[in-house]
């Protein structure tokens, strides 16, 4: 009994206290992230810089997001996430409170860029492996909830931090950020690592979190050899170019509809409690197994594409943008619910780590070029609309190469369902013969 169940992750007990731990993980980092908006133009108008200009610094945050993902998962496999989670939550206090000190522009980007975007990835990716490592049968669930932390801090976030701003100044309020940063670490002592089982003789019943095979202490560069992971780096590449521009835009746009005072980060709170719901229900209908992840995706990101393409046609009419923009924050909830977990359905579980890593890695450059390039568009035809078109198209085009990647991962399944068979059938008439 205990051989059979030596590798399987526990799928509970302990493992809704990560969750948990996860949860604040998320609304800690990437909710912070998706708020930058708020602060967008203070900045300009503090520093007198073009749009493009000023969106760099949320493009250098989403790039180290990214980029930082590859060193994370090598730190983890060497030490534990409990680890990496605490060292994240370090850095992104670090950056917040020197971001805080209004040296420079150049600061910013070095503060607010560089160090909180260093600390989001490795106490995101960190926290990501825990709960995929933790969970099999409620994994997509497991993964929803904790992943939902983003979304419930984020429509918490929306009028606090404009309040903070009002009332303290952007800098003032980045101060009070960075104090709450620390909780991560906090979080981060409570995701009690995994251990494994390196003998079932003579050992007695053993923990549930202990049932695991010893994991790999070296980072796996070689999955970049899988077609399947390639075609999966260039949705994520494609997807991230357009997934991070509606966060930096959507408040600039908010205020070009005449919506002033609290009304743009009432839209934030108003996506992000779709986000919430559209996570959720994701997370259910995945652990239904009703589709497979890959075409769920598929579907999702396409829908998300084409409503992101009709938010700025019904610029005119305040209910079809609040409308458009709880329908974006849904599909965007559902994207985000099952974009990571897919992971391990293309590489599987023990290569999900580096797997993550180096997802992450290569969606750095859609994440740092998009909104930049954004940025750009508004600059020349004066128009925020058009960051929007440019969002939609990018998601469409992603949604190809998910098809292609289903289709693929369907096809190596196939063949080892086939070798399996016939090894079956080659051991029968061994058998057979022998008797």
């Amino acid at each position: 009994m205990l051989e059979s169940r030596r590798h399987r992750p526990p799928d509970g007990g302990y493992g809704w206290v990560v969750v948990l731990s996860a949860f604040w993980v998320m609304g800690l980092t990437a909710a912070v992230l998706k708020n930058f908006g708020l602060f967008f133009l203070d900045i300009q108008a503090h520093f007198n810089i073009l749009t493009s200009t000023t969106s760099w610094i949320t493009s250098c945050t989403i790039a180290m997001f990214h980029l930082g993902a590859p060193v994370a998962s090598a730190l983890l496999l060497q030490f534990s996430q409990r680890v990496v989670v605490i060292i994240g939550g370090f850095l992104c206090a670090s950056g917040m409170f020197l971001a805080s000190l209004d040296l420079s522009l150049p600061c910013l980007y070095l503060t607010m860029g560089i160090l909180q975007g260093t600390g989001i990835s490795f106490s995101w990716v960190a926290a990501n492996s825990m709960v995929s490592h933790y969970f099999v049968r409620w994994r997509p669930i497991a993964y929803a909830i904790s992943s939902s932390g983003e979304c419930v801090f984020a429509i918490i976030f929306g009028p606090f931090f404009q309040w903070l701003i009002e009332t303290y100044g952007w800098q003032g309020a980045l101060l009070i950020i960075a104090a709450l940063q620390l909780n991560i670490c906090v979080c981060g002592a409570l995701m009690r690592p995994l251990g494994s089982i390196q003998s079932t003789v003579d050992q007695g019943p053993a923990s549930p979190a202990l049932l695991l095979p010893k994991r790999s202490r070296t980072f796996q560069c070689s999955l970049l050899k899988k077609p399947e992971l390639l075609l999966y780096i260039v949705f994520a590449i494609l997807a991230a170019a357009g997934i991070f521009i509606p966060p930096v835009f959507l408040v600039p746009f908010a205020n070009s509809l005449g919506l002033h005072n609290y009304w743009p980060a009432s839209i934030l709170s108003l996506v992000a409690l779709a986000d919430l719901m559209g996570r959720l229900i994701c997370g259910w209908v995945a652990n239904m197994r009703l589709l497979r992840n890959l075409q769920l995706l598929t579907v999702v990101v396409s829908l998300l594409g084409f409503v992101l393409m009709l938010l700025p046609i019904s610029q005119k009419h305040l209910g079809c943008v609040l409308a458009l923009c709880f329908v974006y924050g849904s599909l965007f909830g559902c994207v985000v619910a099952i974009h990571v977990t897919s992971i391990v359905d293309i590489v599987n579980l023990e290569g999900f780590d580096s797997g993550l890593g180096l997802f992450m890695l290569f969606r750095s450059v859609g994440g740092c070029v998009g909104p930049p390039l954004a940025g750009f568009l508004v600059d020349q035809t004066g128009d925020y609309r058009a960051a929007f078109y440019l969002s939609g198209l990018c998601l469409i085009s992603s949604a190809f190469f998910v098809i292609l990647v289903d289709y693929l991962v369907q096809k190596r399944e196939a063949n080892n369902t086939e070798a399996d068979s016939d090894f079956r059938f080659t051991q029968d008439r061994t058998n057979e013969v022998r008797h």
